[in-house]
């Protein structure tokens, strides 16, 4: 009986050992669970994937070169704190930038026309480098509303975000030499990337096709320019077509026309052009297609998400259309394509693009 006894008493100190390990193992699960419920804060997550990310990238180098880290309030200049897709971009422009092979197509002095694209606020400390056709009227309104000019982004008139000289948006250029270079060392600087084939798709319909602002001189000027000099059947009486576009951008001598141009071309240079990206250090670059992370996510990297919101983004509008680029690329030769291919190369490597499949076939 008395062993019977032992053996029962044994028996059920085993069963609360094991009861009591499998609540311990629950508490530290939950303890260490992937914090996924309502107000749970995401941030020690979030810092621990990245910490990992960036000792596999980066495996000797504790801490990124000075002009590669943010200047925004909300990071400190600490970059480990970016979520993963905004290191890995700047990491992949950085690699670019240094590939010697790539260089004509990537690097460009920091002149007039490129101090020319960026707008500064200076209550916020932030620079905003203009790529055409790639939603920038709206960032133009948030820096407008920053500036003061308006009290919200709802009553700016669209007649104004445009004029330059009445939307309280100062250029770079307008600033002395020493005030441009410590704009440049200390403010939060970004601008906004697109799948370089759909945008020049989008500024040849936006200027040539529609022209919704009226700007008669695309039609009247720049598009009889384009024809006389590579429309191959002259006797065509149609306007401009995006065959003649693309012959024009893939001419490695296209820069005689843009000089009689002018400015109009910002409309589809190319954004090593524009905004000299391996000259100048950007704290972010977003991209057109994930806009709707990536709107809130510089807002915040700024400071200023407490002061604006980017405006709401028609649903579908950012998707990538691979239908509509390969469609209006059907008819055009694959010499001309694989020009154009040939001057826009340094955007499609520098953002992370994929060279188009139709080039590739």
């Amino acid at each position: 009986a008395d062993n019977m006894h032992h053996q029962w008493l044994l028996l059920a100190a085993c069963f609360w050992v094991i009861f009591m390990f499998m609540v311990a193992s629950k508490f530290i699960t939950l303890t260490f669970k992937d914090p996924d419920g309502y107000g749970s804060k995401q941030e020690p997550l979030i810092l621990t994937a990245v910490t990992k990310v960036e000792e596999v990238h980066v495996p000797q180098e504790k801490h990124w070169p000075q002009e590669f880290q943010p200047t925004g309030k909300a990071f400190s200049g600490n970059l480990i704190r970016q979520p993963l897709v905004h290191m890995e971009r700047l990491e992949l422009l950085r690699n670019v930038c240094k590939d010697t092979a790539l260089r004509d197509l990537s690097h460009t002095a920091v002149s007039k026309f490129v101090l020319d694209r960026i707008f500064v606020c200076d209550k916020h400390k932030i620079l905003f480098c203009q790529t055409p056709k790639v939603g920038n009227t709206q960032w133009k309104k948030v820096l407008i509303v920053l500036n003061g000019a308006f009290s919200s982004i709802e009553e700016i008139p669209e007649n104004i975000v445009h004029d330059h000289e009445k939307n309280g948006l100062p250029r770079l250029s307008s600033f002395s030499d020493s005030e441009i270079k410590k704009r440049l060392n200390l403010y939060f600087k970004f601008f906004i990337v697109r799948d370089p084939f759909e945008r020049l798709i989008s500024a040849f319909k936006d200027k040539f096709v529609h022209n919704p602002r009226f700007e008669p001189w695309y039609r009247h000027e720049i598009a009889p320019g384009i024809i006389r000099k590579y429309r191959k059947n002259r006797t065509e009486t149609k306007g401009l077509q995006f065959e003649d576009f693309v012959r024009y951008l893939g001419d490695p001598n296209h820069r005689w026309l843009d000089l009689q141009f002018g400015d109009h071309i910002i409309h589809w240079v190319t954004y090593v052009e524009l905004c000299a990206p391996c000259e100048i250090t950007y704290s972010v670059i977003g991209h057109h297609e994930t806009l709707e992370d990536d709107a809130p996510y510089i807002l915040k990297a700024a400071g200023i998400d407490h002061l604006v919101s980017y405006p709401t983004i028609p649903p579908g509008i950012t998707v990538y259309n691979r239908t509509k680029v390969e469609r209006y690329f059907s008819g055009i030769s694959k010499r001309d394509i694989r020009r154009l291919y040939a001057r826009f190369e340094g955007d499609f490597k520098l953002f992370g693009y994929r060279e188009p499949d139709f080039l590739l076939n």
